[in-house]
């Protein structure tokens, strides 16, 4: 028995002995894969260094306008843009038919560069945005110039003579992703907002009733005359109209009117002098507007709902008084560094902001006054004056050239521009 318990006694010693060498073995392993981990940990990158305060973001540098025509409207457009801030607008480039008149308008706002064309102006490369002021038949050549180019668009209105001019300057625009807007200017002055506030706002109740004239003796303007220039009441006023009512009758979208009835009077030369439209909307909202390029009109509109009226007193097309509540709102103008042709000229400027704004954010078109109005505007005009049967030039061809000619000054609220 005892030699049995010292058998027992070895192996154990000898287990142990086993177990020692496997305990060095793994001592062995681990020293080797020190060193491995170590050359790894060189191998590592440092840890990124603590982020610091956040560097200011560069300002936007200014909007860099081109002026299509030399005319009266674009002085007008480069005063108002006078009395924004320059660095964030400036005129860079002017561009007319006559390079004499065009170096004339440079010089006489210092401009930098002058073009005896408007092919020119579309390859600058220094021009963000351009302003066509051009006559009413070039409208349609024009914008399509500007927008084959990649350059945006400010098109002075209407946007061109008949619905189906305007679709094709509102889809090329689309198709090349430029921006395009018609320069209604009267939808970002501050009195037109202080109203839509007050109609979207509820103050008025739901909105009913809209009235509106504008009207002035423009029987001594030739182009007005011309139904192959685009004459005719309608199209150099009644846009104005027609903008407000799809803007307070239309909802939201400025859904257009279901029906228009128009009544008028005929020029000698066949386009509509003085004219009467009746719109009535869904909801039971009914716009009554007169327009005349033969008589002097108080030129107000005021709108009413089963809780109140507002209404813009004078110059429904460029306001800076509001009527409401028992109270006169006044939103002045800055001063120019001029006289302006025309009245308010100033309130260009805010359609200007409003442009800059929307290329900073990279739209193609104007939240305020998008393209589908525009479209939808000039189908009511359509409509109006095939009623009134007037004797329209309303599809001019895409190639038309712009049209030479001289017009009589007046002093009024409508584009008076020589033709270039």
């Amino acid at each position: 028995m005892d030699r049995d318990q010292d058998r027992d006694l070895d192996r154990n010693r000898d287990a142990d002995k086993d177990r020692s060498l496997d305990l060095d073995r793994n001592r062995d392993a681990d020293k080797d894969r020190n060193p491995d981990l170590d050359r790894n940990r060189d191998r590592e990158p440092p840890p990124p260094p603590c982020p610091g305060p956040e560097r200011p973001r560069s300002r936007p540098g200014p909007t860099r306008w081109g002026i299509c025509s030399a005319g009266a409207i674009s002085h007008d457009f480069v005063l108002a843009l006078q009395t924004l801030p320059p660095e964030e607008h400036t005129v860079a480039a002017v561009a007319a038919r006559d390079l004499g008149r065009a170096r004339g308008f440079a010089q006489r706002f210092g401009v930098p560069r002058a073009y005896g064309s408007y092919e020119e102006l579309a390859q600058d490369p220094g021009v963000d945005v351009v302003y066509v002021g051009v006559v009413n038949p070039s409208h349609l050549p024009a914008g399509l110039l500007f927008l084959r180019r990649g350059r945006a668009v400010l098109m002075e209105k209407p946007m061109a003579l008949s619905a189906r001019q305007v679709a094709q300057l509102a889809g090329t625009a689309r198709d090349k992703g430029v921006f395009l807007m018609e320069g209604f200017w009267t939808r970002f002055f501050p009195a037109w907002r202080r109203l839509l506030s007050l109609a979207r706002g509820g103050c008025l109740g739901s909105p009913l009733v809209l009235r509106g004239e504008l009207g002035f003796d423009l029987r001594g303007v030739p182009r007005l005359r011309d139904p192959g220039l685009g004459g005719g009441a309608l199209l150099d006023l009644g846009g104005y109209g027609l903008q407000m009512a799809l803007a307070m009758l239309g909802g939201a979208e400025g859904q257009p009117p279901p029906q228009i009835r128009a009544h008028g009077v005929l020029h000698p030369t066949g386009v509509d002098e003085s004219v009467s439209l009746s719109l009535s909307f869904p909801g039971r909202g009914l716009a009554s507007l007169v327009f005349s390029m033969a008589a002097e009109l108080p030129g107000g509109a005021a709108l009413g709902g089963p809780r109140g009226w507002a209404e813009l007193p004078t110059h429904m097309n460029c306001p800076t008084e509001l009527l409401w509540g028992g109270r006169r709102e006044r939103f002045p103008l800055p001063p120019t560094a001029e006289p302006p042709n025309f009245p308010h000229s100033a309130g260009l400027r805010y359609e200007a902001q409003h442009v800059r704004e929307c290329l900073l954010q990279g739209l193609t078109q104007s939240p305020e006054m998008p393209l589908a109005e525009s479209e939808a505007i000039a189908r009511l005009l359509d409509q109006a004056r095939q009623q009134l049967g007037e004797k329209a030039a309303a599809a001019a061809p895409s190639d038309q050239r712009v049209t030479t000619g001289v017009t009589t000054g007046v002093t009024t609220g409508v584009t008076r521009d020589p033709p270039e």
